[in-house]
């Protein structure tokens, strides 16, 4: 795998993704449906859907939702936890080439995906696919760092990452000029998880810059965090605090 290409880096880490990567809040459906008028006959693309997390909610809730992913493991996972749904369709796509019809969505949406896209390309397919009055909305959970665990679970990721890492996940410059000259919404959601011992390995090796099993400085990592899960654990549970950061707009 090369670790640099955005399609392939999360081949290797599809499952750990898919079982302890964040959900999102339940209350980002009702903020839609109130800011832009959201509702059943709205067509949704998820962009760079992954395992469907993010999908979820809006299929849960009854809504027609398409996802486009170019990652087979990802994707199959996904087809595999929402094929329940009778609108969840799943579509082999990049964000610069979907593969979805022109004018014909009401709503994309992009979780944890837009900081490995080439906006240019990106941004004429948006408008390609999106209906007139369409809107784009960008979404990440921020871990926070406000207690004595995160500090110390944020610099244990820091110690054991890749150095070459992307761009910041939420730059706000990029998404205002991806946008421009519409202007954004912004708005934040708390989303408070738990994690026991394991579940915070798994979110931890889910991510693309930490070492894998049989990699350099891997055994040395696990050591690192059994200590922090033993230190900070709460009834044998973590709490992992996250801000949910939503961020709207039409596109011109």
């Amino acid at each position: 795998m090369n670790a640099n290409n955005s399609t392939s880096r999360f081949s290797d880490r599809a499952g750990n993704y898919d079982l302890y990567r964040p959900g999102y809040p339940p209350a980002v459906i009702p903020y839609l449906e109130q800011t832009i008028g959201l509702n059943k006959k709205s067509c949704i693309a998820d962009i760079g859907s992954g395992t469907g997390i993010f999908s979820a909610l809006f299929l849960a809730a009854g809504y027609v939702v398409k996802t486009v992913e170019p990652n087979a493991e990802m994707r199959s996972i996904a087809v595999k936890n929402l094929q329940q749904y009778d609108e969840f369709e799943s579509v082999e796509g990049t964000a610069e080439h979907t593969g979805l019809p022109g004018s014909s969505m009401d709503l994309i949406t992009v979780a944890q995906a837009f900081h490995w896209f080439r906006l240019p390309e990106v941004k004429q397919e948006f408008k390609r696919i999106l209906r007139p009055g369409g809107y784009v909305l960008l979404v990440w959970n921020i871990l926070q760092s406000g207690t004595a665990f995160l500090k110390a679970y944020a610099s244990l990721k820091e110690k054991y990452a890749e150095k070459h890492a992307h761009a910041d996940q939420a730059n706000l410059d990029s998404i205002r000029l991806f946008f421009d000259p519409c202007p954004v919404i912004e708005q934040q959601l708390k989303n408070i998880q738990w994690r026991d011992a394991e579940g915070l390995k798994g979110l931890l090796l889910s991510s693309s810059k930490i070492p894998l099993p049989g990699e350099s400085r891997y055994m040395d990592m696990m050591k690192e965090l059994e200590i922090l899960s033993e230190q900070y654990a709460e009834n044998g549970l973590l709490k992992m605090e996250y801000e949910t950061m939503l961020y709207l707009a039409q596109m011109e």
